[in-house]
């Protein structure tokens, strides 16, 4: 009986460790949008490049702004730029360059550029997350808009914001651990 204890312990050691490498075999996700700009900073400093009444459109089709070759841009026309900007209030207290645009009527057109970046990773114990007893999901990355409004050809109106940072974790615990999504309705009759 002695012999048999060595080996219950080297194959007790043997499966804790493999269960501790399983941590590996956690889902992962990555949501990425295929763009030039690899950071938040990166597509701030292509933005902050266009300046109002000097940049044309032509150039921002130069510089990887065209909604006909970059998946990340959606082209806007007067209705939708009308949409995130409606009228309430006086138009005379609102950025000159947006109120060009808006008085422009069907000549009012832009660009709307959406980017994120983010890498979610299920961390913690492996047995616990298996069994749906705890699951811990950590994000991270980052998120980038911009809008750019044109009369014509010519830019009229700037701005940007998003994340510069992702990091989030989010616990969801389920004390029944695989019992908790069980239907019981199916029993009952």
């Amino acid at each position: 009986m002695h012999r048999r204890r060595p080996a219950l312990r080297a194959a007790l050691a043997a499966a804790s460790l493999a269960l501790a490498a399983c941590s590996s075999l956690l889902p992962r996700t990555d949501t990425t949008v295929h763009t030039e700009w690899n950071s938040f900073d990166e597509a701030k400093a292509a933005i902050d490049g266009i300046q109002h009444n000097h940049t044309t459109r032509e150039q921002l089709h130069a510089a990887g702004l065209d909604p006909y070759s970059n998946p990340n841009v959606e082209l806007l026309n007067y209705s939708d730029v009308l949409r995130r900007f409606p009228l309430s209030g006086s138009v005379g207290r609102i950025d000159p360059g947006l109120r060009e645009c808006l008085e422009a009527g069907k000549a009012c057109t832009g660009y709307s550029i959406a980017l994120n970046q983010q890498h979610k990773d299920r961390t913690g114990p492996f047995l616990l997350d298996l069994l749906n007893f705890k699951r811990v999901t950590t994000s991270t990355g980052w998120t980038f808009n911009a809008l750019i409004l044109m009369v014509r050809d010519d830019v009229v109106y700037v701005v940007y914001g998003g994340k510069p940072s992702i990091s989030e974790t989010e616990v969801n615990v389920s004390p029944l651990g695989p019992l908790q999504s069980w239907d019981a309705s199916g029993l009952i009759r």
